[in-house]
């Protein structure tokens, strides 16, 4: 659902329990999940998130921070990078006679073959290696989770997000966040999940929840990662 108040949008989940007051809560994911007693009216929902609506926006404008993350990178030799979970050291390896600029991982660090040493080439050549890793990744995990779903995703697409994991639309269209590839493989495989598991129930209601925890027990655990990580996630 979405709601517009002072010139700004936010989409929300509701449920509705046996409970007295309204609850309202943003996971690592990005979600805005909302708790509300029973036959509590829309008008009423909308009162509440507008009462909370600067904390609402804090929180998403501080998810949005950690995920462009708070330092700015030098590009110099030995200065980490995250790869499936783990702080690497790049080694720009300059030479006029390299035939394709890339980025390798060699066993404990990422190595940046470059002709000339120059700062904007290194971070596309990072950035580049990041989107191939995470299509690769992805695609290869999609593959290992098919079998319990039967239906096929249409197509699997890397984009540059500063506010979402993955995505699912109602065409079965998955989209991953190119950052993934610094995570560890199984939060990967955690959003791998969530986002399949739209292709069977496309909001977030408690069916959804239900088969995520049903293919993944820990997922929570893997949320925490992310919140706790993804401020670190950035080139």
């Amino acid at each position: 659902m979405l709601h517009t108040y002072l010139g700004e949008t936010i989409r929300y989940e509701i449920k509705y329990k046996n409970r007295t007051s309204i609850g309202i809560t943003l996971d690592g994911y990005g979600n805005i999940e909302i708790l509300a007693p029973k036959k509590t009216s829309d008008d009423y929902v909308h009162q509440v998130l507008e009462q909370n609506w600067n904390q609402i926006q804090t929180r998403i404008k501080e998810m949005q921070t950690r995920m462009a993350g708070p330092q700015e990178k030098v590009y110099e030799n030995k200065e980490r990078f995250l790869y499936l979970g783990n702080s690497y050291p790049i080694d720009i390896i300059q030479d006029i006679t390299v035939v394709q600029e890339q980025v390798k991982f060699e066993v404990d660090k990422l190595c940046i073959y470059i002709k000339e040493y120059d700062k904007k080439q290194i971070k596309k050549l990072l950035k580049r290696y990041y989107y191939q890793r995470s299509k690769s990744l992805v695609e290869e995990r999609v593959s290992f989770y098919q079998s319990n779903f039967k239906t096929k995703p249409r197509s699997i697409r890397i984009t540059d997000s500063k506010t979402n994991w993955g995505t699912c639309d109602s065409n079965f269209q998955l989209t991953f966040n190119w950052r993934l590839a610094m995570a560890p493989l199984e939060v990967i495989d955690y959003v791998v999940v969530h986002e399949m598991c739209h292709m069977v129930h496309l909001n977030h209601d408690r069916s959804f929840w239900r088969l995520v925890g049903k293919l993944m027990p820990d997922y929570k655990e893997k949320e925490k990662w992310l919140t706790l990580s993804n401020w670190k996630m950035t080139v």
